[in-house]
Formats: structure tokens, sequence, C-alpha cells
């Protein structure tokens, strides 16, 4: 008999004409149970609903149709309701797992993870099927990693994977938990192990490739990678991880082809662009990487790391004009990544834009990016532009996160003098002086007016002669 994708829906098609006519037309509870799953699956809950309450009109007695009616209920978060009409179902049917995986399912929501997994340990018991068993230990494992277990996690994860070697996610999710306990090693005895038994699981030979590269195992992570890639010759993310593997064995035209690769099999991804783009600055071909630098911030315009290349390229070179064209964009499409406003600061202070300068690492502050040096070229621009008090309250602030810093109190005393202060200027230089003498060049540096003056020469001497004393 020949079946097609159309007969499979037909009862849905059926379903949909009746709802549109009011006519009322019969179906098996099958037919109603697959109509619920269809909407289910994609998010209809109101037509979920009209066919529950058909489906029950026309098959009272349809444990099924009462269990979708409590999958309703959890995704509305009407728990006690749903406990209500599962203990009632429990009654008519004690031997039905699929009550006690519903029930587990309303405790978890609830976070009683561990009363869940009391509940799904009952419904393996019951259970004939390894299919259904390697389903029940994924939803064990899952519980486990919501309480935190993960050596729990890992036990049943893997004895889903024994009852069903293609739950990929299953696999994902025991290398997840080992990648959480810091247990790479154990990641890849268990991988290997696994691969001894399914030599062409391309999922796990990519994983394993990932385990070495994080223990930095190049030459394996590549082999691994080799063997996904002869297991799924269409496998891009494993063309991907190869490419990376090669920049780090410093293979750059091999890793481009790899990449290269991954554009042909799928539509170009912005991190493969911007490996090409990396791999080709490396070898020195500039026409190339500005190329692909380009099309990664064309094909992911909010990929800060593409306008983060294209910025630094053009600083390395010197060509500030350019850096700060991309770095103008930018910010513009994204106004709240504090890289992008660090980058804009010291670009524009390169071009002696100071203003703009000063804009860009005062952004970066209220971002709350409080790294020592954003503070300290944020006050010297402000000295540079004779905001003298600006700077202090700035320096002042940078205090609070880095008490007793030489580089600080250098720059107060300096400006203290210059704005006439000379207790708070000498009380600061004292202290400069005392945590580290070898800052206070600081003082010539940024303050030149101030070396002659006899107070400040004779505070830094004292200091001197005290230290090599």
């Amino acid at each position: 008999m020949q079946y097609s994708h159309e007969d499979e829906n037909f009862p849905l098609t059926r379903f949909e004409s009746m709802l549109k006519t009011n006519d009322i037309l019969f179906f098996d509870s099958s037919e109603f149970e697959n109509i619920i799953h269809h909407y289910l699956e994609n998010g209809k809950i109101a037509l979920s609903k009209r066919a529950i309450k058909l489906g029950l009109e026309q098959h009272p007695t349809s444990i099924n149709l009462r269990l979708f009616q409590v999958e309703i209920l959890v995704i509305e978060n009407k728990f006690s309701e749903a406990d209500d009409l599962l203990d009632s179902l429990h009654n008519l049917e004690p031997t039905n797992e699929e009550i006690f995986i519903q029930k587990a399912n309303v405790l978890s929501k609830q976070d009683e993870h561990q009363k869940a997994i009391d509940t799904l340990l009952i419904a393996i018991d019951m259970s004939n099927s390894p299919e259904d068993d390697a389903d029940l230990y994924a939803l064990i494992g899952m519980e486990y990693l919501f309480l935190d277990k993960f050596d729990n996690a890992i036990i049943y994860f893997k004895k889903c994977l024994e009852s069903d070697t293609t739950d990929y996610s299953a696999l994902h999710n025991i290398v997840y938990c080992y990648d959480f306990l810091d247990k790479n090693n154990e990641a890849i005895d268990y991988l290997n192990t696994f691969l001894n038994s399914n030599p062409y699981c391309e999922v796990a030979w990519h994983q394993l490739g990932r385990q070495y590269f994080a223990i930095k195992e190049y030459a394996k992570a590549n082999a691994a990678f080799d063997f996904a890639i002869i297991s799924d010759d269409t496998f891009v993310g494993a063309y991907i991880e190869k490419g990376k593997v090669l920049e780090k064995l410093k293979k750059h035209e091999e890793a481009i082809e790899n990449y290269k690769i991954t554009l042909a099999l799928d539509d170009p991804t912005s991190f493969a662009l911007l490996r090409m783009g990396h791999c080709y600055s490396k070898l020195g071909q500039d026409d190339l990487a500005i190329q692909f630098f380009k099309k990664t911030i064309d094909e992911d315009p909010l990929l800060d790391r593409g306008w983060i290349a294209i910025c630094k390229f053009y600083m390395k070179r010197l060509n500030y004009q350019k850096a700060l064209y991309y770095v103008n964009k930018a910010v513009t499409i994204d106004g709240d990544n504090v890289v992008y406003w660090k980058l804009y600061a010291t670009i524009n202070k390169r071009l002696k834009f100071l203003e703009e300068a000063e804009r860009g690492y005062k952004r970066a502050l209220e971002l709350g990016n409080y790294e020592l040096d954003t503070w300290l070229d944020r006050s010297d621009i402000l000295t540079a532009l004779g905001e003298y008090e600006a700077a202090i309250f700035n320096l002042l602030q940078t205090t609070e996160f880095y008490p007793e810093n030489a580089e600080i109190e250098y720059r107060l005393a300096g400006l203290y003098f210059t704005v006439h202060q000379s207790e708070e200027g000498r009380f600061h230089l004292k202290n400069a002086t005392c945590i580290n003498i070898d800052y206070s060049f600081i003082i010539s540096e940024l303050f030149p007016q101030l070396t002659d003056r006899p107070l400040v020469r004779a505070i830094i001497s004292d200091a001197k002669k005290t230290s090599n004393g």
C-alpha cells in the first residue's frame, strides 16, 4: 500500500475543515492524539484545547486524551489541577507509566526535582520497552542537572546512551557534565570507549576532538576531526573545529581550506569568515584579510568580534582614520558594548581627538568597565584638556576600586598642586612616594611645570634617599 505525507495530514485537514463548517465528523482516538500532538509541537495551544475537548466528547474514556489535558494544565501553570487529574487517572490505570512521567513533569516544574526523580524511577520499573527506558533515563539525567548533581546526571545519561546509541543529546549532555566538572580526561576515556563500539559516530568524534583541543593536544584533536569528517563529509562543525586546530598548528593555508569547505556546504557563517580573515592576516595577505573581515560584518553586524577585528587590523597598520570609521559604525549598532567604547577612546586618542577619547572612556566606565587603565587614561585626557577638577573627581572615584595605588596618588598630587591646593598635593605626593618611588616619573611626564617646584623636588629626593639608604 502506497503511503504518502498527504495521508499523514489527512485527519488534520479533515479536522480543520470541520472547525470551519461546524460539521461534526468522527475521528478515532489515535487520530485525535496525532492532531493534538501536532498542535502542541507547533505551539498552537488554543487549537490543542479544541481538539482535546472534541476528542473527549467522542472518546470519554481515553486516558491518553486526558494526559494531553494534563500537558495543557502544566503549560498554563495549573499544577494542582494537573495533580488532581493525574490522581484520578492513576486510580483508573495504576500501572500506566505515562501517568508517572507526567507526575514527574508537574513536580519538576515546581522545582521538586528529587521527587520528580523518584517518580521517574517508578515509571522505569513499570516500563517494558528499552526505547522508553532511554527517554526516562534522559529525563532523570536532566533532573540531576537541575540539582547541579553532575556525577549522578552522567550515570543516567550514560544509561540512556546504552539503551539508545543514537541519542546524541544524551552524548552532548555527558560531555557537558564532564566539561563542567573540568574532567577532560574522563570525557576522553568515555568517548574513546563509546567509539570502540560506535566507530562511525561523527558526533562522538567531534566531541572527542573538542576535548583534545581543550587540553591542547592539537595533533590528536586534528585526527579526531578527520574521523568525524570521514564519518560524515558534510559535517560543517567538524570542518570549523579542524580549521581552529590547524590555526593552532600554524597551518593557516590548510585552515583556510577547511573554512572554505564550510562556505560551500552551508550558508556562510560569520565565524568561518572571521577566522579566514585572521588566517589571511597571519599570512600577510592584507587585501584578502580585510575582504573577509568586511564579509564578516556584512554577514552578522551584531558579531562584536568582527568589528573588533577590522578596527584592530587598521590600528595595527596605523590607519587610524579607517579604524575610526569602523568603530563609529560599531558603536552606532551597539552603544552598550564596552569593548567598542574602549577602542573608540583609544583610536580617538591616537588621532589627538581628546574630547571624543574622553567620551569613550567615560562611556566605558558607565558600562561597568572598571579596569585601572580606563580610569587613568580618562584622567590623563581630562588633565590634557585642562579639566583638572573633573580629573581629580575621576581619580578619587578610582581610589575606591584601587586604594593605595602609586599611579593614582602621583596623578592626584600633580593635579592638586596644579589647582594650587598645596596641602592636598603634598599629602598625595608623600603617599605616592611611600607606596612606590619608581613611579615618580609620572610627575615630570604629566606635570612638567611642577618638576622645578622646591616642595615637589624635596619630597621626591627625600624618598629616593630613604629607598636607596
